[in-house]
């Protein structure tokens, strides 16, 4: 099984990048946004729980998130292989998945973090918040509030993967398919490795 982690600021590219790496490696996508509404369409227990939390604008607990996630490595042993998107953002995420994944004999093997300076996010998601209308990428004081929570919460996230030696970052900035190319050498060059 190879389970990674794909992370980057909002606006980096990480959610079409994992759908493409799904494909690609047969892997199964799990996405914390995804996850959420999936629970709470399916008024699972967690889901209203979830939606406790961000009907009142605030962020949902880990305890749940993390139970979310579990339920869905369960239903889905069979795989040949997980890749998170969204979770976790934290080192304090990143110990509670570790410690999940080894209750199944599982681990992160390598975790891709897509880079991009925040002059082109900003104006990546000012143009994505024309097209969809999200509030949250129509302004830029609020985009520039979310890259600098980002940064913070981060930092030792990254840390953490560094000392596990998971931590690989990639250029995020030029067309699409160049930073596609980018990551399946990356991967390739790993798997081709671990023989």
């Amino acid at each position: 099984m190879f389970n990674i982690v794909i992370f980057g600021k909002p606006g980096s590219g990480k959610g079409t990048q994992a759908d493409f790496l799904k494909d690609k490696y047969d892997l199964y996508h799990i996405s914390t946004g995804d996850l959420f509404r999936k629970n709470i369409l399916n008024k699972t227990n967690l889901g209203i729980e979830a939606k406790s939390f961000l009907d009142n604008g605030d962020l949902v607990p880990d305890i749940v998130t993390i139970k979310m996630l579990e339920n869905e490595v369960t239903e889905n042993k069979g795989v040949k292989g997980f890749i998170f998107d969204g979770f976790p953002r934290t080192s304090y995420q990143a110990e509670k998945l570790d410690a999940l994944l080894t209750k199944y004999s599982l681990n992160i093997h390598l975790t891709i973090a897509l880079d991009v300076d925040n002059e082109t996010l900003i104006e990546r998601l000012l143009n994505r918040g024309k097209s969809s209308g999200r509030a949250d990428d129509q302004s830029e004081d609020k985009i520039n509030k979310r890259l600098r929570e980002y940064d913070k919460k981060t930092k030792p996230l990254i840390e953490f993967y560094t000392k596990q030696n998971k931590y690989k970052s990639i250029n995020g900035i030029g067309e699409m398919d160049d930073i596609t190319a980018r990551i399946v050498n990356l991967l390739d060059n790993y798997l081709n490795d671990r023989g």
